[in-house]
């Protein structure tokens, strides 16, 4: 790697956008070197909602008669489940009604009457398994497939493996709740060992999408332009000095992109152009659903334009207010009734949009959480509370769009909703099942790393082959 004047190569880029821009995709001059497709593409681009704090299955899609025949009964089994607080107390049936929807028939209940509405574009999947039942590490494994940080998240290893169809953003772009940021906040979406254009770049709302986006000082245009072209020498001039090195080709490359995203990014991030119908269809205008209605057609608008991952996160809990999330400890009916108006109607509109622009077919979205919520109180053993725990052993999330068996449903958990006891999914197969839609093999997409030769499943990972169209 080169190690000439290193410090004389960051002082002519550091300023404004260029820490931000570094984190952008740079292909087109070989800097990333990923796996090559296996197998037909299904999917191009994803989206990805990320349930923060474990949302109740036995609430909300995996629906279960017989907790209501076995309300307020002992749970009975010998064994101790892994909870965080160790409160086993009587089972207890759903907050919400559940009813067959669609031509499908799928059981969606009313917690979420809008997605429930969309109910023949979904695949659930009803078996997830996570390896721990604490936010934080839960949080890591769903994204990076490890418990601990440090390790390349999955929008992080699309980019290094499929690299962006855009010049002007980058490949993986993250929109946090505004509320704050998940659990171990930046480690969700970091590039882990990959090259540091693969982090996942965080765009907020306001004036300034992106931080020092624009400088603090009103700059003349030709002053700007000249000030650009010379920097473009000097940086092309040096690196045909260093020779070919990839590290150095892109941070040159990251700073011409940061010219790109002071435009692309306004131009992106300002939704005045969108019509009244779709801004009333996303909730834009609304106070309950402004937030994540903002976030969700900002996703839109990401994908059109080229982005290879967007993530958008529900729940951001912040000091002084830890539940402001899906952890519904004290009681699920207030906690997730709050939370799913948030989201329900801008992730329905969502996969609407998608699909009427003709864009779903090629487009993977994502609805995840790290865990699940115990069919039992969190209370006294001979109380029936109206909190849950968290559960790792059985819960579920759903995928949309390309290359999925639409208004289907994978895996099963128990008789009670406790434990996945067909076709378990660990996020090893998850993110398999996952890279699989891109067109690539999970154990072929690797990178060398301290000796090993990493990737995002590890040494595991089996493809869920059964939901594909």
């Amino acid at each position: 790697m080169y190690q000439g004047k290193r410090r004389d190569f960051f002082h002519w880029g550091a300023q404004g956008i260029a820490a931000t821009a570094l984190l952008s995709l740079l292909e087109g001059d070989g800097v990333v070197q990923g796996a090559t497709t296996t197998h037909p593409v299904r999917a191009k681009r994803a989206i990805h909602i990320c349930l923060i704090g474990g949302m109740s299955h036995v609430d909300s899609f995996d629906y279960k008669p017989e907790l209501v025949k076995y309300h307020g009964k002992p749970l009975g089994a010998s064994e101790k489940p892994d909870i965080f607080f160790g409160q086993v107390g009587l089972l207890r049936q759903h907050d919400w009604e559940f009813k067959q929807r669609g031509n499908s028939g799928l059981w969606i209940s009313e917690m979420w009457p809008h997605i429930a509405e969309q109910a023949d574009d979904l695949t659930l999947l009803r078996s997830m398994v996570s390896d721990s039942a604490n936010h934080t590490p839960a949080l890591f494994v769903q994204n990076s497939g490890f418990q601990f940080n440090g390790f390349p998240s999955l929008g992080s290893w699309l980019s290094y493996g499929m690299g962006t169809e855009t010049e002007a953003l980058p490949a993986y772009v993250v929109l946090p709740d505004s509320r704050g940021g998940p659990n171990g906040g930046a480690s969700n979406w970091t590039n882990g060992f990959l090259p540091a254009q693969h982090q996942g770049v965080v765009l907020s709302g306001g004036d300034q999408p992106v931080r020092d986006l624009f400088p603090a000082r009103a700059i003349d245009r030709v002053e700007e332009a000249e000030t650009r072209e010379f920097l473009r020498l000097v940086n092309r001039k040096h690196l045909a000095q260093a020779g070919q090195d990839a590290a150095l080709a892109a941070r040159v490359r990251s700073y011409e992109l940061a010219a790109q995203m002071q435009m692309s990014v306004p131009e992106v991030s300002d939704l005045a152009g969108e019509t009244a119908a779709t801004r009333e269809m996303y909730g834009v205008d609304d106070t309950q659903t402004a937030d994540a209605g903002r976030r969700c057609l900002l996703g839109r608008r990401l994908l059109e334009r080229g982005v290879r991952f967007v993530q958008i996160y529900s729940g951001g809990p912040i000091a002084g207010n830890p539940r402001a999330s899906w952890d519904a400890h004290e009681s699920v009916k207030q906690n997730h009734s709050f939370e799913a108006g948030r989201i329900d109607k801008p992730v329905a509109a969502l996969l609407r949009d998608l699909k009427q622009r003709g864009m779903l077919a090629e487009t993977l979205v994502l609805f995840t959480t790290e865990f699940g919520r115990t069919p039992f109180a969190q209370s006294a053993a001979n109380q029936v509370g109206p909190g849950r725990d968290h559960n790792r052993y059985g819960f579920s999330c759903w995928m949309a769009g390309a290359g999925l068996k639409p208004g289907t449903s994978y895996g099963a958990t128990d008789d009670i909703g406790w434990k996945a006891v067909e076709n378990p999914m660990p996020w090893h197969d998850f993110h398999a099942t996952i890279l699989h839609l891109f067109g690539i093999d999970h154990e072929k997409l690797t990178f060398y790393h301290n000796g090993i030769r990493r990737r995002l499943t590890n040494v595991h990972g089996e493809v869920a082959d059964e939901i594909f169209a």
